[in-house]
């Protein structure tokens, strides 16, 4: 009986669903990927639903101050977070209390990709065009070259990190305080290689002044179709995709999350869309709920191991 009046209420909470605006929470500053994917997807969800859809950043301790927000919000579908890799590590990398993204908060659908690619500085590293190139200038000098990155644990560190456990190969990390100084350094010829997100590098790789060698998907990308990726490039199996996907608090009526997830593929679907997340250095790709849940426990338990084998700790 108690299942029942739970399943009916669930159902009238969504009959009129949605009846006003839809608050988005990126927990990420302004002007990153995440925060311009959002838009562009909570923007076209506004239509389908016939409600804004408001993105609102709020930012910290690598998505987690969102996400706890999220997580004590009412579940009623009228507060969702974009979900992104930096925050579903996190908890790997801190001993605080965090919020259960597993318990707390609830898969709608996978929405995006961000492709990461290694890249090198042409006028520090000549002689390098692809990954083998690079390992063998490494271990020539090992541990002699560098290699920066957004930061300690960020995405561009464990996707290196892994790497160089793979390929047995030793090079130094020199972080910075987020992509934008790396880069800067990283044209400069401070630092002469970074696994960056697609998104930071693929203007610099355009005007000839970053050299891609390696793609860390599984597939080749769009934005780079004739760089190999890292599994081609001798390293079967490699997958360091960064990505992103909504959520909305734990016990929210599954028919209300059946119809977020209706018009996030429907969105997802859309040609315009896609072309919108390509210019911003994403590709769409769109995941059922399970799918989502299943790739969250598939990344956390990897990239895990990955921070617990190198001792990676957290700015």
């Amino acid at each position: 009986m108690a299942a029942l009046l739970c399943a009916a209420a669930g159902a009238a909470a969504a009959q009129g669903y949605p009846d006003r605006m839809i608050k988005l929470v990126v927990p990420f500053p302004p002007g990153g990927p995440t925060d311009v994917a959002s838009r562009i997807i909570g923007q076209k969800m506004s239509e389908g639903l016939k409600q804004q859809v408001v993105v609102e950043n709020r930012p910290g301790a690598s998505g987690m101050i969102g996400a706890e927000a999220v997580a004590k919000s009412p579940a009623d579908g009228y507060t969702l977070m974009m979900l992104a890799t930096p925050a579903l590590l996190f908890p790997h990398l801190s001993n605080a209390k965090n919020t259960d993204l597993f318990k707390e908060l609830a898969p709608i659908g996978s929405a995006y990709d961000l492709p990461i690619v290694m890249v090198v500085n042409p006028q520090k590293m000549p002689d390098v065009n692809g990954l083998q190139d690079l390992i063998a200038k490494a271990k020539a000098q090992p541990g002699m070259l560098d290699y920066t990155s957004a930061g300690n644990a960020s995405f561009g560190h464990l996707s290196t990190e892994l790497l160089k456990n793979l390929g047995q190969f030793d090079i130094r990390h020199v972080p910075y305080k987020g992509s934008a100084p790396a880069m800067q350094d990283l044209l400069g010829g401070t630092v002469p290689m970074m696994f960056s997100d697609m998104i930071a590098a693929l203007p610099h790789i355009k005007a000839g002044k970053l050299r891609p060698i390696a793609v860390g998907s599984a597939k080749r990308v769009a934005f780079t179709p004739d760089v190999k990726t890292v599994a081609e490039q001798g390293f079967a199996g490699f997958d360091a995709v960064a990505w992103g996907g909504l959520m909305a608090p734990a016990g929210t009526p599954k028919p209300v999350i059946d119809r977020l997830n209706k018009e996030l593929q429907a969105v997802l679907a859309d040609k315009d869309v896609q072309a919108k997340l390509l210019g911003a250095g994403t590709i769409a790709a769109y995941a059922s709920p399970e799918k989502m849940k299943a790739r969250m426990q598939e990344d956390y338990d990897r990239w895990g191991k990955v921070i617990r084998d190198n001792g990676i700790k957290s700015d």
